[in-house]
């Protein structure tokens, strides 16, 4: 009887553990891809405002999606590679597709080589984000938690499709305004590629005591956000674009007139 025991924990033990992947961290990432994807579809109709809210939806769930996996203890190589081509899709691929339609295809009405330039300054943001994404998961473990190395594809996402929801909700043609999208996309695109460090807010503590001002000033960015979305997102996050150049310019004033005293 106890030989029979035996055998069967032996065969228990050597029997494969069952394969899967994690369902509540991966199914936001698939939400996000969704939202991405549906903002490319919508684009295509004409629809640009719900496609420039769709991107900001799939910021919401990549921001959740790896957070949700941390605090469940349900991280996997699976989620991050899984992750990392739903970022694609939804801050690559999305908001220069989005851009090229509302705005950069019409610069081919100034001529055909104007015309190359709009789908080739969406393609620079499309291979931008792509690098981008590629050299941070070679360097997630060796870099800094506290700062992004280039400008983060969500927040690059924001600032272009944030400004086709801003100028939308004006009522300005994206053609009116084709050499300005064009300049912004390419930026922004070589943002991402850049050694420029950015505030990543990843060392906040959500589990401790937080001063009660920090609660109000949550609830004003709520209002704010309300009141507007279009003009504070767009403003938001192109803040945020420039603080990285603005501070890495400010550093080395500051380390020039330390040398020289």
């Amino acid at each position: 009887m106890n030989n029979q025991n035996e055998q069967q924990n032996d065969e228990s033990a050597i029997k494969p553990r069952r394969r899967g992947v994690y369902l509540l961290p991966n199914l936001l990432t698939t939400g996000a891809m969704f939202a991405g994807f549906y903002a490319i579809v919508a684009a295509m109709n004409g629809k640009f405002e719900p496609a420039a809210v769709a991107v900001f939806i799939a910021m919401v769930l990549d921001g959740l999606d790896g957070r949700v996996a941390r605090m469940t203890n349900t991280q996997s190589d699976f989620g991050a590679e899984y992750d990392s081509l739903s970022d694609m899709v939804s801050f690559g691929v999305a908001p220069a597709l989005v851009m090229y339609i509302w705005s950069l295809s019409s610069m081919v009405e100034y001529g055909w080589q104007w015309g190359k330039l709009g789908w080739l300054g969406a393609f620079i943001y499309v291979a931008a984000a792509a690098l981008r994404l590629a050299r941070f998961n070679t360097k997630a473990s060796s870099t800094d938690k506290r700062y992004f190395q280039g400008l983060p594809s969500p927040a690059a996402a924001a600032v272009v499709v944030g400004m086709v929801w801003f100028f939308f909700d004006q009522q300005v043609k994206g053609q009116d305004v084709a050499p300005v999208a064009l300049v912004l996309t390419v930026i922004t695109g070589l943002l991402m590629v850049s050694n420029v460090s950015y505030y990543s807010f990843k060392d906040l503590d959500f589990k401790n005591k937080v001063p009660f001002i920090a609660i109000f000033a949550i609830v004003l960015i709520f209002v704010l956000i309300a009141v507007d979305p279009p003009k504070t997102l767009f403003a938001g996050f192109l803040i945020y674009a420039l603080s990285g150049p603005i501070i890495s310019i400010m550093r080395r004033i500051r380390k020039r007139s330390q040398r020289q005293s």
